[in-house]
């Protein structure tokens, strides 16, 4: 607490009236008297789309930051909501739902987290703002349409980005975010900015994710019910960034008890290369992935080039059979 500001003042006792009950003091409590402090939420909204990871950015259509792409979010309307509804509500404005039963349709099969705070002074010119960032997973988002305040919104590829500040003084003497490169810490061939310190959310939310693919079954969240394991594989490849060995990958994910489990249906075609249908998976009952899947990069392994694919993507004979 800073030197000149002064704490709630407690529950006092008077001669005439006897003690202060709180509804008194309540009544009698002025809230200007603290310097105010506004919450946002902001979004990481993640998802796949033509094998790539994309990320929802909006583009602002007013000041501060007008023209520089953001992430979606937006104030919280305080009394009326909690964070929690506040980060659905933005997301639903953005990614364009109409109506409560696609909205509802859409936010029962989206993985929402909390990610963060960040609060730095000066983040914001307008205020000091405190924002509670979300990261948000589903596939087949719809296309998104800006919202009344945005100039512009679209999925935009992960591995594309450039993110840097967008390269304006935030407050007057307040320090620039100096996170910025691209998202693996080269530069994207698209010189696309973020405004505010969105950057660097955007970043730690990669990294969150990342992480978590190796001991959760996060990686489910971007599938459809009924998945194959090279579905499944294609979310490690577009969110690490890496070429996975498709026969070791196919083993490990089976070892994992509760990861995934055979649905005893297979696709309704073979491969590309007229190979056997592949069977067909859902999501287990793990919370955790035990033995954890490692990043090819992270693991203690020579480095070698994966061999050429199955015919259907699918396992090799020595895949245990399912029951």
């Amino acid at each position: 607490m800073a030197a000149d500001e002064q704490p709630p003042q407690p529950l006092t006792a008077t001669a005439t009236t006897g003690p202060e009950t709180e509804q008194e003091w309540l009544a009698a409590y002025d809230p200007r008297a603290y310097t105010p402090v506004a919450v946002t939420v902001d979004v990481v909204a993640l998802t796949l789309r033509h094998g790539s990871l994309h990320v929802l950015l909006v583009e602002r259509g007013a000041p501060p930051y007008q023209g520089c792409w953001a992430l979606p979010g937006g104030f919280l309307r305080a009394g009326e909501e909690g964070l929690d509804e506040a980060a659905a509500r933005e997301l639903a404005e953005e990614t364009g739902l109409q109506g409560a039963s696609e909205v509802e349709a859409t936010l029962c099969r989206l993985h929402l987290e909390q990610l963060g705070t960040y609060g730095a002074p000066g983040r914001d010119p307008r205020m000091h703002v405190v924002s509670v960032a979300y990261l948000a997973f589903a596939p087949d988002l719809p296309d998104p349409q800006a919202g009344t305040d945005a100039a512009a919104a679209a999925w935009h590829p992960v591995a594309d980005l450039d993110l840097r500040p967008c390269g304006r003084p935030t407050a007057a003497g307040a320090p620039a975010d100096t996170h910025g490169g691209g998202v693996d810490g080269r530069p994207g061939p698209t010189a696309l900015t973020l405004a505010f310190d969105h950057a660097r959310i955007l970043a730690d939310g990669l990294d969150r994710v990342r992480a978590k693919l190796e001991y959760s079954p996060l990686a489910t969240a971007f599938l459809p019910d009924d998945f194959t394991i090279p579905d499944l594989r294609a979310v490690y490849e577009a969110v690490w960034a890496e070429k996975l060995h498709p026969g070791n990958f196919h083993r490990k994910v089976l070892s994992v008890p509760g990861f995934v489990e055979s649905t005893g249906t297979t696709t309704q075609r073979g491969g590309a290369r007229g190979g056997p249908r592949a069977r067909t998976y859902r999501a287990g009952g793990a919370g955790l992935l035990h033995p954890a899947l490692l990043r090819p990069t992270r693991e203690d392994q020579p480095a070698g080039h994966p061999p050429a694919e199955h015919p259907a993507g699918e396992a090799p004979p020595t895949e245990p059979h399912s029951h």
